[in-house]
């Protein structure tokens, strides 16, 4: 059979079941790996149905994603739970074939959580710092453009990187978001019935916090606080125990599973239950304030909050910068492993445009580099315009740093969700800050001008890292499955346009319902990141002692092999949003356990459906709460909000939800 007849088999040929024995194990010598979809046939991949719900995916998760980002300081992964949605609509639908159209569904709608992540780590600090000084000015198209531009970046530094992390490292990298995502894919093509627990975990999930939310009817936290021994040994010992009792966190825990959950919440408990008593203790009477003048309490007067937000995030942050570092240094060889296989690609480019088989289709390297070069003089021109006042030198430095970082830490942000998951793009980003501001101090660009310069900058990396990070996994999905990445390539760039634009509104809508210093929203990356801003652009200096802790902790982590960046996000993340991380991790070793091992899998996966119902139920009514607050409709009693009985019912109902979660995901 010739090269145009195979290319003209019928999908019915190949039938789809599931994935080939080799999927996730490295191939032998000489083998190849087949996918699912036939490489020499043609199926539905980009039409008006994938592309419409795709868009469709991307503004409501997006709009989710923003509001628990900033709420809670995490951004849940949209690719699962779009997925599934994707899975029960076409088979509502009764679409034939529609695995390809599910995939293209996935990958554009997934680009709301990578580029939630990119803007609201960074862009919500010029909002933090603007209620300093007023005369700091935040709009829509500088929201829009740094995540824009961010997510374009991140899109063509990534492709050359493709082959060697989805095709030359097959088998050797567990993947487990895409492995999860593509098992929900395969399941879609047996019929739709996983979207069921999904859906009806999203009206629980939602219901649950959109009481808490816009109703009242319990406290969203409970504390040691309740009782007058609570409040005692947190004024005099500096100790406080605080549990978020909201469902998508606990859905969110149960994703990030038992171990990296301990981890994080170690390094919590090292902060908040060793580190802030034992400053308390050792310098109860001293002002401590080198680095922040504004400080004028003796730390001992200070509730173990403040000591918190004044000294222990510091430590986290340094700890954070450290380990990204490290995994600079760890992801080397990988780096130039890629480059080397992408100019291999380059030298053979005539071959590649004329690849019979879709599935080693990329688009060219031609496109990839004029794309590039494009995509940074925008960056350079918006930098110029929008952000430096049309200073050239601090333009043309800006651009540099912004396009070196961000294709170094490229790899990084690959590798981290091709091993675990979980990309640590907001260590990566405040390093590129400290860096940033460091440089932009040295050329003379300094105070308000240089926050405002540097978070955009910030704002740019992070956006590229977390797409970047993202896209690996859509491509690794459709590496197993057999869709043609050329396709996916080039629809991602509206996902990244569609979600640039709701994040920005989302953005603005959630400063004027809540605003961003008023304490309502913890956004932590950005408070971070305003803290790191403020003093090195004021030349007040900073608190590199407590970097310089933060730091040593992260080396001596990584010497005694254990995962550096958890513990650090632990130390930095507030305590109440580190607990119940470790609840969900709790609830699923308990929820799934069985002496039988297919039994213990099935509730595994069940599981994970109820945990992203929750994630994405919580995370839309937390929307929808913004947007009645917004209108001006609050039925929020705080009188009795402040009632310790509230944290007793929060905590009862807490029980009562995990209950129902045991019970769904051991019910057949």
């Amino acid at each position: 059979m010739n090269d145009k007849q195979k290319m003209q088999e019928t999908p019915s040929q190949h039938e789809v079941t599931r994935l080939p024995e080799n999927a996730f194990r490295p191939l032998n010598d000489g083998e190849e790996y087949e996918p699912v979809m036939n490489p020499n046939a043609v199926y539905p991949e980009v039409n008006g149905w994938s592309v419409t719900w795709g868009i469709l995916m991307a503004v409501l998760f997006s709009a989710a994603a923003a509001y628990l980002g900033l709420k809670v300081g995490q951004v849940f992964e949209a690719a699962i739970p779009i997925a599934i949605i994707a899975v029960g609509v076409s088979t509502a639908a009764k679409r034939n074939k529609a695995l390809g159209e599910n995939v293209i569904i996935q990958s554009i709608g997934a680009c709301s959580g990578v580029v939630v992540a990119g803007a609201i780590f960074t862009i919500p600090a010029i909002y933090i710092l603007q209620a300093k000084y007023p005369d700091i000015t935040v709009s829509f198209m500088k929201i829009f453009l740094a995540s824009l531009l961010g997510g374009v970046i991140g899109i063509l530094f990534l492709i050359p990187f493709r082959k060697y992390f989805v095709k030359e490292m097959h088998g050797k990298y567990p993947f487990p978001e895409a492995t999860a995502t593509t098992q929900v894919l395969i399941s879609g093509e047996q019929g739709g019935a996983q979207a069921r627990p999904l859906l009806i975990a999203g009206v629980v999930g939602g219901l649950y916090d959109f009481i808490v939310a816009s109703l009242g009817w319990w406290n969203e936290n409970f504390t040691s606080r309740i009782g007058d021994f609570g409040n005692l040994l947190a004024d005099k010992a500096k100790l406080v125990f605080k549990i978020n009792t909201g469902a998508a966190v606990l859905g969110l825990g149960y994703i990030i599973g038992l171990r990296y959950a301990l981890i994080i919440c170690i390094g919590s408990a090292a902060i908040w239950w060793i580190f802030v008593p034992l400053l308390s203790l050792c310098c109860g009477d001293m002002v401590l304030n080198m680095w922040n003048p504004e400080i004028q309490t003796a730390v001992g007067a200070m509730s173990p909050e403040e000591i918190f937000t004044n000294y222990g995030k510091s430590i986290g942050i340094g700890a954070i910068a450290m380990a990204g570092i490290i995994g600079i240094i760890k992801s080397w060889p990988i780096i130039k492993s890629a480059l080397s296989l992408a100019k291999q690609t380059t030298k053979h480019a005539e071959d590649a445009e004329h690849e019979t088989k879709r599935t080693n289709r990329d688009l060219s390297m031609k496109i990839i580099i004029w794309g590039s070069i494009a995509a940074i003089i925008a960056v350079f021109v918006f930098f110029l315009l929008g952000v430096m006042d049309g200073n050239l030198l601090h333009a043309i430095v800006a651009v540099v740093l912004v396009a070196v970082i961000a294709f170094l830490f490229t790899t990084v942000a690959a590798n981290a969700i091709a091993i675990v998951g979980s990309n640590p793009v907001s260590g990566m980003t405040l390093m590129t800050l400290i860096l940033a501001s460091v440089v932009m101090v040295a050329v003379g660009l300094k105070g308000q001008a240089g926050m405002v310069a540097a978070l955009i900058m910030g704002g740019v990396v992070c956006t590229a890292l977390s797409v970047a990070g993202g896209f690996i996994t859509d491509l690794k999905v459709g590496y197993w499955l057999g869709t043609t990445p050329k396709k996916q390539e080039q629809w991602k760039f509206l996902g990244i346009l569609v979600s640039a634009l709701t994040v920005g509104g989302v953005m603005m809508l959630l400063n004027a319902t809540y605003g961003f210093s008023s304490g309502d929203l913890a956004a932590p990356q950005a408070n971070a990141m305003a803290a790191v801003i403020e003093p090195l652009m004021n030349g007040v200096g900073a608190p590199w002692l407590l970097y310089g802790i933060g730091a040593l902790i992260a080396i001596i982590l990584t010497l005694i092999k254990v995962p550096a960046l958890p513990f650090a996000l632990g130390m930095f993340i507030p305590l109440q949003l580190n607990l119940p991380l470790l609840a969900g991790g709790l609830l699923r070793w308990y929820a799934t356990r069985s002496k039988d091992s297919a039994e213990t899998q099935r509730r595994d996966e069940k599981g994970t459906l109820i945990a992203s119902g929750f994630i994405a139920g919580g995370a839309l009514m937390g929307v929808v709460s913004a947007l009645l607050r917004f209108g001006g409709v609050d039925w929020v009693n705080k009188t009795w909000l402040a009632n310790p009985m509230s944290e007793v019912l929060s905590l009862v109902a807490y029980v009562l939800l995990m209950l129902y979660f045991i019970k769904a995901v051991r019910k057949r």
